[in-house]
């Protein structure tokens, strides 16, 4: 299946004679590149870029996992302890971390402000519709992100075109999230139905609206565009929930959104997280590794026998790991390792590790059900939203008749997560919670979860680390954004 290939640089070649006396050749610049169609699809490559993985620079999962319940540091002690930091919320505004995600993102952010705005007169007007809409896509990602990690941050939406214009004060998240919302809403009214592997799509778009109409506790809005996008008729469940997570069914019809990867190309396009988060038998780094408190959120029926989706997400004592061997739990600090984004060696051996073809799936359908679930019983529709979050559960336990791996396939276990029943508003708050928590393990989206579930509920779940929701709501803008943009007050 073809993937859109993320491109970060134009190589240029100039001239060595007569170097002095001749124009440079091959040089583009701001007035000279972003002219025709060719440039437009460039720019617009390189606004993809900085949502990939291929290096520490997107520490994404340190915020979304080690930041939460999910997860701790794992590696080696001392190893990236700025990342330990931050999972006892003892971090400064000099982490490293802190640094690398704002810069990475707002590097997108500048990268598809020059695609909505720069594209001169000769670019075809197709062409550059689509290009704009998916750059407004890429830009709310991005901000999405940012908002949800550092909360009030500089709002820009125009390319810097002087050095005043790097100095931005900071706007209300309410700001934020309106212009989310706006670029959304105007993506989704040009993106294709299909697309690319890869490229944004109108669903893409629809289903990012979703979550940033639910993170804002707009309910009705949040089923009001899931409805049009489940009117595209596009998106379903995988029949085998890990099929999510491995290379050869990548792009399938659950996914609704994902970050692609591809390995032995050059300039560099794999994924590093297969390096960053293997054991270190296999020349992994084992970072980002499972609490015990995760794994304790599965089901177990009377008989002992536990939602498949653990094993699914990650390898523990007695069960198979990923390369046909038994999982050793002496490999991780927690006695667990996580396995969504990790490749067997018979794909990516260990001398290449860090350079995986695994995508990373932003949103799957199966999250969309979950939002629908939870605006549904947040309007007190609660037996309304039985269906979506049973789907869910549906899907898990009929592994067992889809995957002729696990043991006692082809009959589901006596009691295995049974359809939800109860309409009590407060209890399937909870259930839907952590069928969240387990359907989306290891996905980067837990710490925002406990965030905008508010203050009692994440100082309980975060009560083994220094967390105080007054405090640590937002991280806080780094000190080399404080240092050099005079519109932030320190």
């Amino acid at each position: 299946m073809k993937k859109l290939f993320l491109i970060s640089t134009l190589i240029a070649l100039v001239s060595c004679s007569d170097f002095l006396d001749e124009s440079l050749q091959g040089i583009y610049t701001s007035a000279t590149f972003y002219q025709t169609d060719e440039h437009a699809m460039l720019a617009l490559t390189a606004a993809y870029q900085p949502m990939t993985f291929t290096n520490i620079r997107n520490p994404l999962w340190v915020f979304g996992d080690v930041a939460s319940d999910d997860a701790i540091k794992g590696g080696i002690p001392g190893d990236q302890s700025e990342i330990e930091f931050i999972e006892q919320f003892t971090y400064n505004r000099d982490n490293g971390f802190l640094g690398h995600i704002w810069q990475r993102y707002y590097e997108g952010i500048s990268r598809a402000n020059d695609v909505i705005h720069r594209l001169g007169p000769d670019v075809s007007p197709a062409v550059k519709e689509q290009a704009q809409a998916e750059a407004r896509f890429l830009r709310a990602y991005y901000y999405f992100h940012l908002v949800n990690i550092f909360g009030e941050i500089p709002l820009k939406t125009e390319p810097a075109y002087t050095a005043q214009d790097l100095h931005v004060p900071v706007s209300s998240v309410a700001n934020i999230f309106a212009r989310i919302e706006q670029d959304l809403t105007d993506a989704a009214q040009v993106l294709p139905e299909t697309a690319v592997s890869g490229r944004v799509t109108r669903g893409a778009a629809y289903g990012l609206l979703a979550k940033v109409y639910l993170f804002q506790e707009k309910y009705q809005s949040t089923l009001d565009v899931i409805d049009d996008l489940e009117d595209l008729g596009l998106y379903s469940l995988m029949p085998v929930y890990n099929h999510n997570f491995i290379a050869g069914f990548q792009n399938n019809a659950e996914s609704v959104f994902e970050i692609q990867h591809l390995s032995a190309q050059d300039p560099f396009q794999g994924n590093a997280l297969n390096q960053w988060f293997a054991p270190q038998t296999e020349n992994g780094y084992f970072f980002n590794v499972p609490t015990e408190d995760f794994v304790e959120a599965f089901e177990l029926t009377d008989a002992g026998v536990i939602d498949p989706r653990l094993d699914y997400t990650l390898g523990r004592e007695g069960k198979p790991w990923i390369n046909d061997n038994d999982f050793d739990p002496s490999w991780s600090p927690t006695g667990f390792i996580q396995k969504k984004h990790l490749q067997p060696l018979s794909e990516i051996p260990a001398g290449t590790k860090g350079d995986g073809d695994l995508n990373y799936v932003f949103m799957r359908y199966a999250e969309i059900l979950l939002i629908k679930a939870e605006a549904l019983n947040e309007l007190n529709r609660s037996g309304e939203a039985l269906d979506p979050v049973n789907l869910v559960r549906k899907r898990a336990r009929e592994s067992y008749l889809f995957d002729e791996n696990l043991e006692g396939f082809g009959e589901i276990p006596d009691g295995l997560l049974p359809d939800i029943t109860t309409t009590n508003q407060g209890q399937l708050r909870e259930i839907i919670r952590n069928e969240r928590r387990v359907e989306l393990g290891f996905e980067f989206h837990r710490f925002f979860d406990l965030m905008r579930y508010g203050k009692t509920y994440a100082e309980q779940r975060l009560a083994d680390t220094n967390f105080n929701y007054d405090q640590h709501r937002y991280f806080p803008i780094p000190q080399n954004e404080v240092d050099i943009n005079n519109q932030i007050n320190n």
